[in-house]
């Protein structure tokens, strides 16, 4: 055991020297260049914040649109590139423009002190204040922050209101959570008394939906915290003045109230109808990634899973201390977790597709479960039987593969089967890095429709519908299987 923390030591130095040497590499600001010459600029957003930025269908696919979107395809005009939108959570924005995923995040962000420690800022290009959105029903209760004591109020984690409910609203208890919409459910399921919201954003949320009024937050805002702009990574000062001349032409020709009022033509068409049957095409696309996840995820769970089971089995030191170090590693850390290490870690020296990573991770976070599965399934099987295939002259891995593992899977079918119907249901933590999935599906739902409980419905019975048709499927498996024996 002291080998294998001395290797893993060995392993997380190496790859910490590896990142500060290419950190170190980085000296002359090229950072306009790099974008000129690559022909495209990313822009890192998170759709759930309207009318800065969300998501509409346009031609049967989602697209990003709002105010931030159309400042951006300014800016990537004047650049002379092709502007290329990637959507991930708020609270990893920052994150993915440190990572290179990104090349500059819009999302309705303010350049506060703190963020400017760690990334480079443009201008400011809009102005609007702090509110609060509350219940219609509790318009008499609450006048502004000062009303919310001992009261739970709602903020997006990582976010300015975040930081101004902890500083400003000390006597409140605040619940955290990654997406505006869950934010909306919770307020309207009473889970909170307020959420607190940019001036804009408390606006399109109360103007789409009568059950909810917003009231003036009357924080005390510094002048870091009263604007928004765009965030670049540290050093970028040629593409942060590039940026900055594409802002004061917007602001030259009042460009930011034609912006607000395309986005607001999308949210009217969004809000025309707000059926669940209107958004099938979403729920389908959902399932379809869903599908496409589990599927090779459990592909590849099941074939690198019994690689590392006969590694952890094998009799030699190497290939065993390989095959538990695997195994005990991926079941010691969150799935979430390692979804972020590939598509943000690994992301630092290649550029992985958001799908791609997600595949990756699923694949091998499954590998190490499906791998004690068939490794107890192995032990299962008397050793008699293995003497006496060799006895009559069959070969180690002829034995292997000819007697142990078909009696094997027969025992651990269920068990496989279990791993498999979890899997439908683990893969959807890959909306964190923008994969539409169904679970990220139903947060475009619940971000067009402003409904939060009746996606959620929907996005239940899909998953129970996957589930209970697989658990069917694998039961017919296995009584094929017993009836054969």
């Amino acid at each position: 055991m002291n080998h294998l923390k001395r290797w893993l030591v060995a392993l997380f130095a190496v790859f910490a020297a590896v990142v500060t040497l290419n950190m170190q590499t980085v000296h002359a600001d090229d950072s306009l260049a790099k974008i000129q010459q690559k022909g495209t600029i990313v822009m890192g957003t998170s759709p759930d914040y309207a009318p800065y930025e969300f998501l509409v269908n346009k031609h049967g696919k989602n697209q990003v649109v709002g105010m931030d979107v159309e400042v951006a395809r300014k800016i990537a005009k004047d650049l002379g590139v092709k502007l290329v939108i990637k959507q991930m959570n708020f609270s990893s924005l920052l994150v993915a423009l440190q990572s290179g995923k990104v090349d500059m995040v819009l999302a309705a962000m303010s350049p506060t002190n703190a963020r400017r420690k760690s990334i480079d800022f443009s201008n400011t290009y809009y102005k609007s204040g702090q509110d609060i959105i509350i219940n219609k029903t509790d318009a008499k209760i609450y006048k502004d922050h000062k009303s919310f004591a001992n009261k739970k109020v709602g903020v997006q984690n990582g976010s300015l209101q975040e930081t101004l409910a902890k500083t400003q609203m000390k006597s409140s208890t605040t619940l955290g959570l990654t997406k505006v919409t869950d934010l909306i459910l919770a307020l309207k399921t009473h889970k909170v008394a307020g959420v607190v919201a940019e001036g804009a954003v408390a606006q399109a949320y109360t103007s789409n939906d009568d059950s909810l009024v917003e009231i003036p937050g009357h924080f005390n805002l510094s002048s870091d915290t009263m604007g928004t702009a765009i965030g670049f990574a540290k050093g970028s000062d040629s593409l942060v003045a590039a940026a900055n001349k594409s802002l004061a032409e917007i602001k030259q020709k009042k460009l930011i109230p034609q912006y607000l009022k395309t986005a607001g033509s999308y949210m009217k068409t969004n809000t025309e109808d707000t059926s669940m049957l209107h958004y099938w095409t979403y729920f389908l696309k959902g399932v379809e990634y869903t599908l496409l996840i589990s599927a090779i995820g459990a592909f590849f769970g099941v074939l690198l899973g019994t690689i590392f089971a006969l590694l952890r089995l094998s009799k030699h030191r190497l290939p065993h201390l390989i095959g538990v170090a695997y195994i005990e590693f991926v079941r010691g850390t969150p799935l979430m977790i390692q979804v972020m290490f590939v598509y943000f870690g690994i992301g630092i020296f290649i550029d992985i597709p958001a799908l791609v990573a997600g595949l990756i991770a699923v694949s091998l976070n499954s590998a190490a479960y499906v791998a004690e599965i068939i490794r107890s399934g192995i032990d299962s099987i008397p050793v008699g039987q293995t003497e006496a295939a060799r006895s009559l002259g069959l070969s180690e891995r002829q034995t292997m593969t000819s007697v142990v593992l078909p009696q094997a899977i027969k025992n651990i079918w269920p068990a496989l089967g279990n791993e498999f119907i979890s899997l439908i249901k683990e893969s959807s933590i890959v909306s964190i890095i923008g994969v539409t999935d169904l679970i990220y599906q139903l947060t475009v739902v619940q971000t067009a429709t402003y409904k939060g409980v009746q996606p959620i419905l929907v996005a239940m019975v899909l998953y129970f519908v996957l589930t209970f048709g697989l658990s069917k499927l694998l039961g017919h498996f296995e009584r094929k299987m017993n009836h054969a024996a």
